[in-house]
């Protein structure tokens, strides 16, 4: 059990957090509300202590996408107000505006989800799934799409140790990592493949496919904190949706 009070939410909790998040970015337009719901879950991330973690993942895959995306509404959006130019381009009033709301929500939702899968053990996830009464094949599958990129990322960090121990060099400038990575395709596409019937052959000595009941070791609590926390999600979002239509 973890001692962390964030970390030990139910898995549905803190996914109807998340959802609150993206879907609050949606309802108020303001990129002020969505740019400040970072800040918020870098907080919430420091908290259950993952905080270096998130904000790294975060910057790796968001800040390029966000460049590129407000660049292409600064100098693309169609608008009246220049504001500035920059060789054949005109950056207008509307696209800054647009570029700032649609990065903010992007920024928002990515972040927030970022933030759930790094709280949340994606087994306990699935389980809860499971106990909302998804079929457990639907589970599975669940499961194993979270999986297939981590997996594939240990198998090909294994294959480029041993091209290391047989001299390839794998280090250095672009065009040489892009060289190595090219010989562990063929192995990497090969243990995947072999990995999957190992997984297949695992799953039907369990009996798996068997039309019964399945039972499960593993077993998710919910806390008062799980039954208090969705209820304050649902109501402020009804008062938000209100707010909104009585503009």
């Amino acid at each position: 059990m973890k001692l962390n009070p964030i970390l030990n939410l139910h898995p549905l909790t803190k996914l109807y957090f998340s959802l609150f998040v993206t879907i609050s970015v949606i309802i108020i337009p303001s990129y002020i509300f969505a740019f400040t719901w970072f800040p918020i879950l870098l907080v919430i991330a420091i908290i259950a202590g993952v905080g270096k973690q998130y904000l790294d993942i975060v910057v790796r895959a968001l800040v390029l996408l966000l460049g590129i995306v407000f660049l292409m509404q600064l100098f693309f959006y169609p608008g009246d107000q220049v504001i500035g130019e920059w060789w054949i381009f005109e950056a207008t009033k509307e696209g800054l505006q647009y570029g700032l709301v649609l990065t903010s929500r992007v920024l928002a939702m990515g972040s927030a989800f970022i933030l759930f899968f790094r709280i949340t053990e994606i087994r306990d996830f699935v389980k809860a799934l499971e106990d909302l009464g998804m079929p457990p094949m639907g589970a599975y599958i669940v499961l194993s799409t979270l999986q297939i990129i981590p997996e594939m990322r240990r198998q090909a960090h294994t294959i480029m140790e041993a091209q290391k121990t047989r001299g390839v060099e794998t280090e250095g400038s672009l065009l040489i990592r892009a060289k190595a990575f090219i010989p562990i395709l063929t192995p990497l596409i090969l243990s995947s493949i072999a990995s999957t019937e190992e997984r297949a052959i695992t799953l039907e000595s369990r009996a798996f496919s068997a039309p019964t009941k399945k039972t499960s070791l593993h077993k998710l609590k919910k806390s008062s904190s799980d039954r208090t926390i969705p209820i304050v999600l649902l109501i402020l979002m009804i008062s938000l949706i209100i707010w909104r239509l009585s503009l």
